[in-house]
């Protein structure tokens, strides 16, 4: 394995740990701070507006060379986006910092993959690909640990004048400067090495929807819903943990065990069942399972035991679900269309941490227990349009049946 390919792998994983340092905190320095809860989804949605129109812009201008300078340049932004939010104490700013913050950090994860995609062999890039994942997910794991750690003992930061939360996201920021001096010194030989190609940009990309099967947009709609109630369980899970009387300390170790269960399903359990002949019902049981585990969870006597317990089942499933979608999207494009097609996956992936987020925010100022339910919801919701998808495939298959016999039989009676 070459040099650069050891070291992006090393650098999702420092990623993964500084820029899950925040985390933990945010509802306890939101509620600090005396801003509303649902402030605390707005945050998020801003930060994933950031990502989704930042990639194809980093994307764009990485294609053009300097792709080290680019991805410097973006993990900046973050750094400054995320040290200004902190400390900036006005809500409408925080919201605006927060979209900078996105607009920055995608560039590492953009561009790095770009460098993986096209510095490998086609045989060796699945298996890399896979390493980066893994690598972000545990790196996002002990990120979680730590930064749970600092927001329990704001008192290391004493010598700063005052203990605050909004320290852990100096740290955050400073830490995240001194990993960009570190790529700059260590990351070589990154210029565009494939003949420069038309990128599709996203506009393109949602163009290309017309062009698309039917079956296909129903399945992206689902998607669409189980990123919906996937994204609110794990930032929602934050803020509900400060609702319970824990510490950050205690959501930084719970986060870390389910970022542990979920890299163990990525390695033991994703290589079996991508071999399923039939994925399209196995991912309509994760989401009838998933709706079901959350709606028992979340009305649990013992919360904390359900969590580490009941809902480690939604983890890996949630786990198995990502390369079973991906998979069966890649199946289902058209030749020639992939490109256009996954460009399209990643919009209404997207769309789902938006809309989230934003949509959690008002139901759970109401009630908690609304927002979860609605989360399952969204899941049985995308599970009723898998049905359509598979009712679609029945009735094309029937018909490709039909027509195979027509022409058997018309060939028999050619022969007679």
């Amino acid at each position: 394995m070459r040099k650069n390919m050891m070291l992006i792998i090393l650098y999702f994983f420092i990623q993964g740990v500084i820029h899950n340092l925040g985390h933990p905190v945010t509802p306890f320095f939101v509620e600090a701070l005396g801003i509303s809860d649902y402030m605390f989804g707005l945050f998020f949605s801003a930060m994933s507006l950031g990502l989704m129109l930042g990639a194809p812009l980093w994307g764009i201008l990485s294609d053009q060379g300097h792709r080290k300078r680019y991805i410097a340049i973006g993990l900046l932004v973050y750094s400054i986006g995320q040290i200004a939010f902190a400390y900036v104490g006005n809500e409408t700013w925080m919201v605006v910092f927060r979209l900078i913050s996105g607009l920055g950090v995608v560039s590492g994860i953009t561009i790095m993959t770009a460098i993986v995609i096209e510095q490998t062999h086609p045989n060796e890039r699945a298996k890399l690909l896979a390493f980066l994942a893994a690598s972000s997910t545990l790196g996002a794991s002990l990120g979680y640990f730590i930064g749970g750690q600092l927001g329990n003992h704001l008192e290391w930061f004493s010598f700063l004048g005052n203990i605050s939360y909004a320290h852990v996201f100096l740290v955050q920021g400073i830490l995240n400067a001194l990993y960009v001096l570190f790529i700059v010194l260590t990351l070589t030989d990154v210029e565009v090495k494939m003949a420069p190609r038309e990128r599709i940009s996203m506009i393109k990309s949602l163009k290309s929807l017309s062009k698309m099967d039917g079956s296909l947009l129903l399945f992206m709609l689902s998607l669409t819903l189980m990123n919906i109630g996937s994204t609110n369980l794990s930032k929602y899970i934050d803020v509900y943990f400060k609702e319970l009387g824990y510490t950050s300390d205690d959501l930084g170790t719970y986060v870390m065990v389910t970022g542990i269960v979920s890299l163990l399903a990525s390695i033991f359990l994703v290589r079996y069942v991508a071999k399923f002949k039939k994925q399209l019902g196995f991912i309509g049981f994760i989401q009838l399972t998933s709706a079901i585990i959350v709606f028992i969870v979340f009305r649990a006597n013992q919360i904390l035991l359900a969590l580490y317990t009941l809902y480690m089942i939604y983890v890996i499933l949630r786990t198995l679900y990502v390369p079973l979608e991906q998979n069966y999207i890649a199946k289902q494009a058209k030749e020639g269309m992939y490109g256009s097609v996954m460009g399209v996956r990643q919009s209404f992936v997207s769309l789902g941490m938006v809309l989230g987020p934003l949509i959690g925010g008002f139901l759970y100022e109401i009630s908690p227990l609304l927002l979860f339910d609605f989360n399952a919801f969204t899941f049985l919701l995308g599970l009723i349009l898998l049905y359509f998808v598979w009712f679609i495939e029945m009735r094309r298959k029937k018909r490709l049946d039909q027509a195979n016999e027509l022409i058997n039989a018309a060939s028999l009676n050619d022969l007679d």
